[in-house]
């Protein structure tokens, strides 16, 4: 997702308070060759206990679903090169794979290949274009009403999604001045949203006021008191409704705790303004002189040492007591940010004297104090997540995200690329250990995305290299199997 701040104004209490602010679109890399029933063995015990929670199977038939579904969704992709424009899509059914094609010669071949052929009237890319139309409509697709649209290529159609009345759906179809005959409305009761993680670091906002964020909780973040009284709404740095402050002390103490929603998700990261995380492993306390660095909105990354504990200041809007002192710097908007020493929480960004200019002093609440004054239980990494890896360095532009099995992202920022000259493209993917990831990299043919490089070994790490033309370009993550966090290098020309 695109993370673009507007420009801001600072509005400083002494304490590093809330920053009031105006918010104003080759060929494939070979695969190493592995059998379906080697990759069902190697699939995560985490992603077999998921399947045999949600699709009702024990563990031996979770393996076999794996090995099955493997083989024939790498004979589907064969048939989709080799048949070009009869190909009309596939799909697995319990008795196997299942190819649509548009006439009797290709449907041999899918027999041939050990698939059930269907003879349909329209191919897969008739049915991409009609998609392709209604996108360039989507303006006229009211989102409460028309929940989104798709290619079924097990009916042969486009559906078109309706919710309640479709009268609004039907009028979007005749507007987009598609084939009617191609499209099927169906009701739904979906009423899709975003889902997006909150890090340490990361802005937050509270009306015309901007915070960050200091640690993940279950259910939420811990943060500085003074950034918002119980009640408050905030809003995530993207300015998506985020949560709502459940309990807040300032002054005499400087913590608060917000509840997010079930658009956000608490992961046990720091954003360390490098383009990648810091897992946060607990809470340990670290002592007096212990180097410490600092996570905030407004400056990123500093650090500094612990000079004292139990200091007393006297801010213009009252005393509070217990926060430890720093030489590290902070400015208006790192207000709640996180302090870390190695990967130990220790405390949210109260407030201080100086900037990062000149340099300065800065105080933070304890952390610990925060959770038990609340009952909240800290977000680590042996509460289940881990950050991004870094592995890939020495690209112009790095992307992390987070991704399930099954999953799809593009990059960068779920969005693409324009590149005005030709020359090479080149993308590095680092996953975590115990999973498969793969790597496309796609190009905008005017109509449709294309794949036009990809890399897809049974493991975490892929890296593509394509020379190309001008054009629109985009990277695909996507995740084979298992499920964790990632960094995406990307050089274009």
């Amino acid at each position: 997702m695109r993370r673009s701040l507007a420009a801001v104004a600072a509005a400083l209490l002494l304490p590093v308070g809330a920053l009031t602010i105006a918010v104003p679109p080759a060929a494939a890399a070979s695969p190493t060759t592995t059998s379906a029933a080697g990759r069902a063995e190697a699939a995560s015990s985490e992603m077999l206990a998921a399947m045999q929670r949600d699709l009702g199977l024990t563990a031996d038939a979770a393996r076999t679903r794996i090995a099955r579904d493997e083989k024939g969704s790498r004979t589907d992709a064969s048939l989709r090169r080799s048949l070009g424009s009869a190909y009309a899509g596939g799909w697995l059914t319990a008795d196997g794979l299942v190819v649509a094609v548009t006439g009797t010669a290709a449907a041999e071949r899918v027999k041939a290949a050990g698939a059930r052929a269907t003879i349909v009237g329209r191919s897969g890319a008739e049915l991409d274009r009609v998609k392709s139309t209604l996108d360039r409509h989507a303006a006229k697709a009211p989102a409460g009403s028309v929940p989104g649209w798709y290619v079924d290529v097990t009916t042969n159609t486009v559906v078109v999604l309706a919710r309640g009345d479709t009268r609004a759906a039907t009028a979007f179809v005749r507007t987009s001045r598609v084939d009617a005959a191609a499209i099927r409305v169906v009701t739904t009761a979906e009423a899709p949203r975003t889902f997006y993680d909150v890090r340490g670091g990361d802005a937050y906002y509270m009306g015309g006021g901007r915070c960050s964020v200091g640690f993940s909780v279950t259910g939420g973040f811990v943060t500085a008191g003074h950034c918002g009284t119980t009640g408050t709404a905030t809003q995530g740095y993207n300015q998506v409704s985020q949560g709502t402050f459940r309990g807040s002390s300032f002054p005499g103490n400087d913590y608060a705790w917000v509840q997010t929603n079930s658009n956000w998700t608490p992961q046990p990261w720091v954003n360390n303004y490098s383009g990648g995380n810091v897992t946060v492993a607990g809470s340990t306390e670290a002592a007096v002189g212990a180097a410490i660095c600092r996570s905030g909105s407004t400056t990123g990354w500093r650090c500094g040492s612990i000079q004292a504990k139990n200091q007393t200041v006297n801010y213009p809007q009252g005393t509070v007591t217990g926060l430890t002192r720093t030489n590290a710097c902070a400015e208006p908007g790192d207000s709640g940010g996180s302090w870390l020493a190695g990967q130990q929480a220790q405390g949210v960004t109260s407030g201080g004297s100086g900037n990062c200019t000149s340099g300065g002093t800065t105080y933070f609440q304890p952390v610990n104090e925060i959770l038990s004054a609340y009952g909240l239980t800290l977000r680590t990494s042996g509460g289940g997540g881990e950050p991004p890896p870094t592995g890939c360095s020495g690209y112009e532009a790095t992307y992390t995200g987070s991704i399930s099995s099954g999953q799809s992202h593009y990059q960068p920022n779920g969005s693409y690329y324009y590149s005005s000259v030709s020359g090479t493209h080149r993308g590095c993917l680092d996953g975590p250990t115990g999973v498969d990831f793969d790597l496309y990299l796609q190009k905008w043919n005017g109509s449709t995305w294309v794949d036009v490089a990809g890399s897809y070994t049974p493991g975490p790490d892929e890296t593509i290299s394509y020379s190309g033309t001008a054009g629109y370009y985009r990277f695909e993550v996507h995740a084979y199997s298992g499920s964790g966090s990632y960094t995406l290098g990307i050089t274009n020309p």
